[in-house]
């Protein structure tokens, strides 16, 4: 690939403030980062050891972590040197290779989430099928579909973006690469490129947005055609985490999407953007697993074992 640009490298103006209140953002994203990336290896190391965890839930839940991990340090160790350090430069590959690894992780975990919504329809409307439906070699194939389908549907754009002239400015208003601040800096026509991304966007968000609202559809039927009061709450409570997690993904999503129609402010938009990068890893353990029951019991016996061992 024969690299036509001027520019080598590209600045991020970052977030607005003084010293004092970047150094503040420092230990405040540090300590999330590293919350975040604790927590998450906990959880693969739980799951992929404890046999009692070895259903798709927590495989998928697995893969979750994973994907969380992956995606905060592709682009917090760069945010957080960048709070402290006068140089906020960044070379063109860095740049584009962090773009690309951005939506790719972003796009899996879309389609993810519908996915274990799925999982969890199959689970409690139709519970005595479950283990019928829900093999290892469907869950295998989904994450499967999940990885190729976003590695193949981002890669065509990412090198025609690649291939761009940047001719200056090289100013990014912005704390990482996403392709819609690489582009703006282009010395191209970059109309395709951008129709590319909307048509994207709009196959990749409302189909993983729609499988999810209609598994949580049939799922609320269910639940109040669910006799018990106890049986109804643990099916809940079971989805709510789930659920609180889309409405999370989503909003943000939604929110970076139509920004070009509403045109916020750079300061809201960094806002929203860093809140959709910083909590869903972060609340992912917590509001997912370390809150049930089943897990917290792994995780005594595991330290006992670690301990006494």
């Amino acid at each position: 690939m024969r690299n036509q640009s001027f520019v080598t490298e590209f600045i991020f103006m970052g977030f607005p403030g003084s010293r004092g209140l970047h150094i503040s953002l420092f230990f405040l994203f540090f300590l999330i980062y590293l919350i975040t990336i604790v927590s998450n290896l906990l959880m693969i190391v739980l799951i992929c050891k404890e046999a009692c965890l070895h259903t798709p839930m927590y495989f998928f839940l697995c893969n979750l972590s994973i994907l969380e991990a992956f995606n905060s340090s592709n682009i917090f160790p760069k945010m957080l040197l960048d709070f402290v350090s006068e140089n906020k430069r960044i070379s063109f590959v860095s740049c584009i290779t962090q773009s690309y690894f951005y939506f790719l992780l972003t796009t899996v975990e879309f389609f993810l989430l519908g996915i274990m919504s799925f999982d969890r329809y199959v689970a409690i409307c139709n519970p005595l099928r479950y283990a019928t439906i829900m093999q290892a070699q469907l869950c295998i194939l989904l994450m499967l579909f999940c990885w190729v389908g976003s590695i193949l549907s981002l890669l065509f754009p990412t090198i025609i973006i690649s291939t761009f002239p940047f001719c200056g400015p090289n100013v990014i208003d912005h704390y990482f690469c996403d392709s819609a601040s690489i582009v703006k800096l282009a010395c191209a026509d970059t109309r395709f490129v951008e129709l590319l991304g909307i048509i994207l966007a709009l196959i990749i968000l409302p189909t993983s947005l729609l499988s999810t609202l209609v598994s949580y559809t049939y799922i609320i039927f269910t639940i109040f055609h669910i006799s018990s009061a106890d049986g109804r709450h643990k099916a809940f409570s079971t989805c709510a985490s789930h659920l609180t997690m889309v409405i999370l993904v989503y909003g943000c999503a939604v929110f970076i999407e139509i920004s070009p129609m509403i045109n916020p402010s750079t300061t809201l938009y960094k806002g929203v953007s860093v809140v959709s990068n910083a909590l869903p890893p972060l609340l992912n353990p917590f509001i997912y697993t370390l809150r049930n029951g089943k897990v917290k019991e792994v995780i005594k016996d595991f330290t006992k074992r670690k301990i006494f061992s």
